[in-house]
C-alpha cells in the first residue's frame, strides 16, 4: 500500500488495498525486519538513560515471553492486559501476545481502580503485564476478577502468584513459532472513552494494522522517509499512540522513541524532538543481546 503519485489525486487513483488472508502483527512489525541489526526502539528513562533495541533483540525477548505466557496457561484468544507506560517491556508484551494468538488489552497507566476493574472484568482478561504501581492496583481488585490468573511485573515487587518479567524472559527458550493467524482473527481490544455510558470494548483484527497505514502515511509527508524516527507524547494504551505511531512505524522498519513523561513538559518535548535529550540522536548500532540493558 505504497503511496504512489506526485499529487493527492494521483495517489488516490493508484491506491489499492492489499490485505493478505493470513497476517500476524508480530511478524509484520518485527520478524520481517530481522537481519542487519536494524534499530527498532530507542528508550529514554526518566533518569535520562538511553537504551536501544534491534529488531533481533525485540524478536528474541518477545518470543521468550510468548513461551513463558504459554507455559503459564495463557492460550489463543485469551485477553492479555498491558498496563505499562511507553517502554521496551510494553512492546515486548504486545508482540508476545500476538505471537500466541491472544488478544492484547492496552490499559492506561493512570487509570484508577474503577476504570481498571471495569475493563479487566468486562474483557475477561486472564493475564496482566504491569509494573509496581500497576500491580498494587491490580492486587486490590484481584478478588473481584475471577478470570485473572497470571500477573507479571517488570519491576521489583513480587508477592504470592506474581511472576517476574525478567526471570520469565531469561529462563524461556527463544525458539518460538508464531501462531498462524488469519487477517480477520482478533488481535487487540481497545475500549472507548465511555462518555455516553460505560466504555465499550472494540475488538480489532490483525488487519487493522494495514487499514490504518494510509492515515499515518499521508499526514507524515509520505511516511516513511529516509532517516525518519517516530515519537508521540500519547500513551501506547491509546489508539493514537499504538495504532498511529508504534505499530505503523515498526511495520515500515522505522525506529520508535519510547519516552513517556510523568507530566507533559513542552520544553522537554522540544528537547527530545531536536535531539538535545539524547534519545532522538542516539548514534551507533543498536544494542545486541550481550550488551543490552535488561528489558
Amino acid at each position: 500500500m505504497n503511496l504512489q503519485g506526485r499529487t493527492y489525486d494521483e495517489v488516490c487513483k493508484a491506491f489499492v488495498w492489499d490485505i493478505p488472508a493470513r497476517l500476524n502483527i508480530a511478524t509484520a512489525v518485527c520478524d520481517r525486519h530481522v537481519g542487519g541489526n536494524r534499530e527498532a526502539l530507542v528508550s529514554e528513562t526518566d533518569s535520562g538513560r538511553v537504551d536501544r533495541y534491534s529488531f533481533e533483540l525485540v524478536k528474541d525477548r518477545s518470543s521468550r515471553l510468548a513461551n513463558a505466557l504459554t507455559a503459564a496457561g495463557v492460550a489463543r484468544s485469551d485477553r492479555v492486559a498491558v498496563l505499562l507506560p511507553q517502554s521496551p517491556e510494553a512492546l515486548i508484551a504486545h508482540l508476545a501476545t500476538y505471537r500466541i494468538g491472544a488478544v492484547a488489552l492496552p490499559l492506561f497507566v493512570q487509570f484508577g481502580l474503577e476504570p481498571l476493574e471495569y475493563r479487566l472484568s468486562d474483557s475477561g482478561a486472564c493475564a496482566v503485564v504491569t509494573n509496581d504501581a500497576g500491580l498494587a492496583r491490580v492486587l486490590e481488585l484481584k478478588d473481584r476478577l475471577p478470570e485473572l490468573r497470571v500477573l507479571v511485573n517488570i519491576e521489583g515487587e513480587r508477592g504470592a502468584g506474581v511472576l517476574g518479567f525478567k526471570d520469565l524472559v531469561d529462563r524461556a527458550s527463544p525458539a518460538h513459532t508464531t501462531v498462524d493467524t488469519a487477517a480477520d482473527d482478533p488481535a487487540i481490544m481497545i475500549y472507548t472513552s465511555g462518555t455516553t455510558g460505560q466504555p465499550k470494548g472494540v475488538l480489532l483484527a490483525h488487519r487493522v494494522l494495514l487499514g490504518g497505514l494510509p492515515g499515518v502515511e499521508f499526514p507524515q509527508d509520505g511516511f516513511p522517509q529516509p532517516g525518519d524516527r517516530m515519537w508521540t507524547p500519547a500513551d501506547w494504551a491509546w489508539v493514537g499512540g499504538l495504532m498511529d505511531v508504534l505499530l505503523p512505524s515498526l511495520f515500515h522498519g522505522i525506529p520508535v522513541v519510547a519516552c513517556r513523561f510523568p507530566k507533559f513538559d513542552p520544553d522537554r518535548a522540544f528537547d527530545l524532538l531536536t535531539g538535545s535529550a539524547g534519545a532522538a540522536v542516539a548514534l551507533g548500532p543498536p544494542r545486541r543481546d550481550k550488551d543490552a540493558a535488561p528489558a
